[in-house]
């Protein structure tokens, strides 16, 4: 007899990536930000533990508030989870149970596996050679998402490209999610385009821009009917998705724009340096609008990033047979990435 459910025997977890506890390493493999939150996010936890017998703010105001003003929304188009994983959970469920989603065929590999949970028909639309996403063939369905700068690629779709994504899925009364995860690092977003698309939600995180992985906060931004919807999907499982100190310390981090653009500028350079380095070597890397590049190295990467590893770097590998060759290999600090390139340029080119 089994006593698991249907759904759950049939489910694929989604896999992360290693996170280890009994060895020191240069940890590039999940993208995390290699450099502390800001300062006032210290400022803005202390003190708050006579708090926390109380119940947090269920819809974390103070928070959106601080997100709507510095993305130049209003606080009601602004819905904030206990990360953007959460905050893409609900908005399956919101807008896609029972539908056929396309997505592009590498993307954050979440994505069927929320499809798979929700019940959402799933077409995994082909990436072109180069690795961008194919916006011609993602347009012959809706709704769509997808993540840009897209992950593990780091390829960033320009604009005009995301409208006319959004126009064809409003044209056809659907979604159209944007999983902006990186956009820190990229020279564009999408926000420009909520105020002409109200099918347009944008999804981002906490944890790689803003040094917060630890606290698990993300949001996403669009248009009032949206964030109603994901609303209630969130009533329905959870109302207190994000505890007092995670609401303090993203509220903190997110004012603090100064601090932010310095420690991304800092990782963008670092990026480029790497890039720049990797690509006179003779290695393939693909143009990176986020904090990770991705590195081919050799037929199957794997003996690559196992022989990082016996060095004491971590750096991602993807099994699938189109991915099988590359390595992600998050940005660190200066000198993190002197070592891993050194370590790359040498394994690699021998």
């Amino acid at each position: 007899m089994a006593y698991e459910s249907e759904l759950a025997l049939r489910l694929v977890p989604y896999t992360a990536g290693e996170q280890p506890k009994d060895r020191q390493f240069i940890k590039l493999n999940t993208n995390e930000n290699p450099y502390p939150p800001s300062p006032a996010v210290e400022q803005a936890i202390a003190g708050l533990c006579p708090s926390l017998r109380l119940y947090p703010d269920m819809e974390a105001t103070q928070l959106r508030e601080a997100i709507a003003r510095v993305n130049g929304v209003e606080a009601d188009q602004v819905f904030c989870g206990n990360g953007s994983d959460e905050v893409l959970a609900f908005a399956f469920a919101a807008f896609f149970a029972g539908k056929k989603l396309l997505t592009p065929d590498v993307t954050y590999s979440f994505y069927p596996v929320y499809a798979n949970l929700f019940g959402v028909e799933h077409q995994a639309v082909a990436l072109r050679d180069d690795f961008t996403v194919d916006v011609d063939a993602m347009l012959q369905g809706c709704p769509m998402a997808l993540a840009n700068p897209n992950a593990p690629t780091g390829i960033e779709l320009p604009q005009c490209q995301i409208r006319r994504m959004a126009q064809h899925a409003k044209d056809n009364g659907a979604v159209l999610l944007v999983d902006e995860a990186y956009a820190a690092f990229a020279r564009e977003t999408a926000v420009s385009l909520l105020s002409e698309f109200d099918n347009l939600l944008i999804v981002r995180t906490f944890s790689k821009s803003h040094a917060l992985a630890g606290m698990r906060v993300g949001y996403a931004i669009g248009s009032r009917r949206l964030i109603g919807a994901l609303r209630r999907i969130r009533d329905s499982f959870n109302s207190y998705p994000l505890d007092r100190l995670a609401q303090a310390a993203a509220t903190a981090s997110i004012l603090d724009v100064d601090y932010t653009a310095r420690t991304v500028s800092l990782v963008v350079a670092a990026r480029d340096r790497a890039y720049t380095r990797l690509r006179k070597a003779g290695i393939d890397v693909l143009p990176s609008a986020t904090n990770f590049l991705f590195v081919k190295a050799g037929e199957d990467a794997a003996p690559v990033q196992q022989a990082l590893r016996s060095e004491g770097i971590l750096v991602r590998h993807f099994s699938s047979a189109r991915l099988k060759s590359w390595l992600r290999v998050t940005i660190g600090t200066t000198e993190d990435m002197e070592k891993v390139t050194d370590a790359l340029i040498r394994l690699i080119k021998g």
